[in-house]
């Protein structure tokens, strides 16, 4: 079972690319994917969907991006953006009623216009040079 915990991180500033209200996105992801089993909200300031399923994580990466892009688009959103999952795995232990316990996927879905630029405020390949390789992905859209 792969569990992410999920950030939402919307750098597009437009009116049709609206805020999420959690509780809605996260009944979206599920209704907008097949392969996710659970999806709840959580009561956290920086985390805010925990979803959980059967696929690898790359293979869940991929989906929550296709699903997060088709939920904007049955509500009517823009989606002429970028939609980015910047994902990294827990390896160490967490505090007990932590979102983000060992083994999970913390993951920062970013709405962006520029995904290069973004990328480079956020010095992203250093992030990713400090991590093992198989505990980090990049998956866009």
């Amino acid at each position: 079972m792969t569990t992410f915990i999920l950030s939402h991180n919307l750098q597009v500033q437009s009116e049709g690319v609206p805020a999420f209200i959690n509780q809605e996105l996260a009944e979206g992801l599920k209704s907008c994917s097949n392969s996710i089993s659970s999806s709840e909200v959580i009561n956290h300031p920086h985390w805010i969907i925990k979803i959980t399923s059967s696929l690898s994580h790359s293979e869940l990466a991929v989906e929550l991006v296709k699903a997060w892009k088709a939920h904007r688009a049955k509500l009517g959103h823009q989606i002429d953006h970028t939609i980015l999952a910047l994902g990294g795995k827990k390896d160490t232990d967490a505090m007990p009623n932590a979102p983000l316990q060992k083994d999970f996927w913390g993951v920062d879905l970013v709405e962006v216009v520029d995904k290069p630029a973004f990328l480079k405020a956020i010095n992203w390949e250093m992030l990713k040079a400090s991590r093992n390789p198989d505990n980090i992905f990049e998956v866009y859209l």
